[in-house]
């Protein structure tokens, strides 16, 4: 059964256009070697508009860790994380499974 792993990244106010331009520049390049996993990115327009929001999709918890693994040991991906990190102001993980009924990512 496919895991999703919600993540939410909470960017220091004013630093939004940063962490885009970092994302389009450096982040996007390096995900983009790996396996497509990646549903989506979203940013808020109303309410929360310093978060930077992203879904993932795995098969299972062991296909999640491998796909981790392969990108933190990846040198352009670790040079764009370490840039990005200090823009950040907190970062929180949910682990999910789709519910039983009704259309899933």
């Amino acid at each position: 059964m496919p895991i999703y792993e919600l993540r939410t990244y909470t960017v220091t106010v004013g630093k939004m256009a940063d962490v885009v331009d970092l994302y389009k520049t450096q982040g996007w390049p390096a995900l983009a070697k790996h396996p497509a996993k990646l549903v989506g990115y979203f940013t808020g327009d109303i309410g929360a508009i310093n978060q930077l929001v992203h879904l993932w999709k795995f098969d299972d918890d062991a296909d999640r860790r491998a796909f981790w693994a392969a990108l933190f040991g990846d040198a352009d991906f670790m040079a764009f994380a370490k840039q990005l990190r200090p823009l950040l102001q907190s970062q929180e993980n949910k682990l999910m499974m789709a519910a039983p009924w009704g259309p899933s990512p």
